[in-house]
């Protein structure tokens, strides 16, 4: 049988033998769709800290208080951190239930 002649074209029969060049044939096509998702992400995040800050401020604490799901970010160890603040500010006492909320 003829060996076959790499023209530059994607050709599944070619690398039907190879699950390298398939996986990098189609970790190059997936290049474009993971930097969209990458940007996606980022901006649900930084819209998920504006509604934290929003909530933080009307609740009466400060609004920089948002800025601890950033520690999200550090695996395992950052979601722990934010559940055990998020469970503290849902338990504790609202300077803004008492008038004395913060300026926003």
């Amino acid at each position: 049988m003829a060996k076959p002649v790499d023209t530059g074209t994607f050709d599944p029969t070619v690398m039907a033998g190879d699950p390298n060049a398939a996986l990098a044939g189609m970790m190059g096509m997936m290049g474009a769709m993971g930097m969209v998702f990458v940007i996606v992400a980022l901006a649900v995040f930084v819209f998920w800290i504006f509604l934290q800050w929003k909530i933080f401020s009307k609740a009466g604490f400060s609004g920089a208080l948002a800025l601890i799901n950033i520690a999200v970010i550090i695996p395992l160890i950052g979601p722990l951190i934010v559940l055990g603040l998020q469970t503290w500010f849902a338990f504790a006492a609202w300077p803004a239930l008492k008038g004395g909320g913060a300026k926003t």
